[in-house]
């Protein structure tokens, strides 16, 4: 049996999407998610779906040992970042090295570190006018998307595009590759 937990602060569609491609899958479990927004619209994902789902402030995360014990009390083979937007502490890492993964909506290493997350990621793409963009999957170090790189997904860019354009295009691709490269890491863990 493989366990994940997940980590989000948004509306938690990748959650779900993830939740959704395991609920058959009896050798993985979703043993819980934890967000950093007490109002995250993740938590009404995992009250419906009925998956586990904790809420931690910032103290917690990067003060203390809160939330590495919380995760040691799962043993997960992976902890994957999933829209969640705080850096990572380095207890964390350390603890569990090359077991934590993180999605970003871009090709690194354009438009990645600080700040550069979501929209503001394609309304980049879109100011500089790139014919491309796509998805970065990558196991997380402590600098922001500078981790190994584990696999990338590109979509065109038209100019007609509009930022929202793009960003379904990336989501698209979230969707379609995230779980599918999850899967394979937790055949090799």
């Amino acid at each position: 049996m493989k366990n994940i937990v997940l980590f989000a602060s948004g509306s938690g569609s990748n959650v779900e999407n993830i939740v959704q491609y395991f609920q058959n899958n009896v050798n993985v479990t979703i043993a819980c998610v934890l967000t950093n927004k007490r109002d995250a619209k993740v938590i009404d994902r995992c009250n419906r779906l009925k998956i586990n789902c904790l809420y931690f402030n910032k103290n917690a995360f990067s003060s203390t040992d809160c939330v590495l014990k919380i995760l040691q009390s799962y043993k997960p083979d992976l902890i994957i970042l999933a829209g969640f937007l705080w850096k990572i502490p380095s207890n964390l890492i350390t603890n569990f090295p090359n077991k934590i993964v993180n999605i970003h909506p871009a090709l690194l290493p354009k438009y990645g570190g600080k700040g550069m997350y979501g929209n503001n990621v394609h309304k980049a793409v879109k100011e500089n006018n790139e014919t491309e963009t796509g998805i970065t999957i990558h196991f997380v170090n402590e600098n922001y998307d500078e981790g190994a790189i584990i696999q990338q997904e590109k979509t065109l860019v038209n100019p007609s595009d509009s930022m929202e354009d793009i960003a379904s295009k990336v989501h698209q691709l979230e969707y379609e590759y995230f779980p599918k490269v999850i899967e394979k890491l937790l055949l090799e863990v």
